[in-house]
C-alpha cells in the first residue's frame, strides 16, 4: 500500500504483532495478517473462508496491523505465513530495483526480488490496484469532459486543491514532481488529513482532490476518477504473500487461494469496501457472500 510510514510506527507494529500472536497461542495454525483499512481484511477473510473449505488447515486472521511494512516483517519472520501486498512495495527500499512505472515490470520485480531475498510467493494480481487517484464532483467532470488527468490542464489555475500535507511536501513523488511531469499548476491547494478530502470535494469545498483509487466514499459520494494517462504514479497491484516453506508445510493452500487471481477488478474492490465501511456489514459477511455469488465457495 501507498502510505509512507515512518520506522518507529513499524517497529511498534511489529511489537504489536507479536504481542496479538503470543495472546492467540496460533501454535500451528496458519496465521493471515491484515492492514488497518477494510480491503486487506475482507481480502483475509475470503483467504481463510477458501483454505478452510478447500483443506484440513486451521486459519487465524490478526487485522489491524499498522502497514504493509509491518505485514511483511511480519510475515519475514514468521509470525504470519501470509497477506496482501501491493506491487508499489518494491519502493520501499527492500532490495536494488530497476527504476519504472511499467506495470508488468513492477510487478516481475517484485515477485522476483521479494522470492530471491526473502523468499516468499508474491502470488500474482488479484485483479485491482489501489494507487493514488486524482478525483472530481461526477457533475463537474461530465459538464467538463473530464476523463484523463491531462483534461484539467486548461482549468488548473482556477481549481482548488485538497490533499495530503505528506504528497504537498513530497519533492520527489509529490506535488513538485507531479507539477513538472504534468504541467500542471492548482490555483490554491489545501492540506487535509486523507479522511477528510472525500467530504470537502463531494461539498464543493474543494474542486479536486487526491485519493485512494478503491476507497469506498468514492462511490458513497459519486466521485469520478480521473485516469493517470501518463502514469506518473507507481503501480501497485494488489496480491496474496505467501512464505515459501508455508506453501510446503500446509499442502493446498496456495491453491485455494489461487481462485481469486485475476478475479477482482477495481470497481468490484470498491463496491464490497462499500459494504463494509457504508452499509456497515462485517468483513467476513461480505467476504463469503461475495464468494458464494461468482461460486468460488459452497457452505
Amino acid at each position: 500500500m501507498i502510505a509512507k510510514l515512518t520506522q518507529t510506527i513499524t517497529v511498534l507494529g511489529i511489537c504489536c504483532v507479536m504481542m496479538m500472536l503470543s495472546a492467540c497461542g496460533t501454535g500451528n495454525t496458519f496465521v493471515i495478517g491484515a492492514q488497518t483499512f477494510t480491503e486487506t481484511k475482507i481480502l483475509a477473510e475470503m483467504y481463510k473462508a477458501l483454505i478452510e473449505e478447500k483443506t484440513a488447515v486451521k486459519v487465524e486472521i490478526i487485522p489491524d496491523l499498522a502497514s504493509s511494512p509491518v505485514v511483511l516483517q511480519a510475515i519475514k519472520r514468521n509470525d504470519l505465513q501470509m497477506g496482501t501486498l501491493y506491487s508499489g512495495e518494491i519502493f520501499n527500499n527492500h532490495f536494488p530495483i530497476q527504476t519504472t512505472k511499467d506495470r508488468k515490470k513492477v510487478l516481475a520485480q517484485a515477485q522476483e526480488g521479494f522470492n530471491n531475498y526473502y523468499d516468499l510467493n508474491w502470488m500474482n494480481p488479484l485483479g485491482f490496484e489501489n494507487t493514488y487517484a486524482f478525483t472530481v464532483r461526477g457533475e463537474l467532470a461530465k459538464a467538463k469532459g473530464y476523463e484523463n488527468i491531462s483534461d484539467i490542464k486548461p482549468g488548473a489555475p482556477n481549481m482548488r486543491l485538497g490533499v495530503d500535507t505528506s504528497w504537498l511536501e513530497r519533492p520527489s513523488d509529490g506535488y513538485p514532481a507531479f507539477s513538472a511531469y504534468y504541467g500542471i499548476t492548482f490555483g490554491k491547494t489545501f492540506p487535509m488529513e486523507l479522511s477528510l478530502v472525500y467530504n470537502a470535494v463531494a461539498q464543493n469545498q474543494v474542486d479536486i482532490v487526491l485519493a485512494y483509487s478503491t476507497d469506498s466514499r468514492l462511490k458513497a459520494y459519486k466521485l469520478k476518477t480521473l485516469k493517470d494517462d501518463k502514469h506518473f504514479f507507481p503501480p501497485y497491484d494488489a496480491s496474496p504473500v505467501i512464505r515459501n516453506d508455508a506453501v510446503r508445510k500446509y499442502p493446498g493452500v496456495e491453491a485455494a487461494v489461487s481462485v481469486l487471481i485475476g478475479t477482482i477488478d477495481e470497481q468490484t474492490m470498491i463496491d464490497l469496501n462499500y459494504e463494509v465501511d457504508i452499509e456497515k456489514k462485517s468483513e467476513r459477511e461480505v467476504a463469503l457472500a461475495y464468494l458464494k455469488r461468482v461460486g468460488l465457495l459452497r457452505k
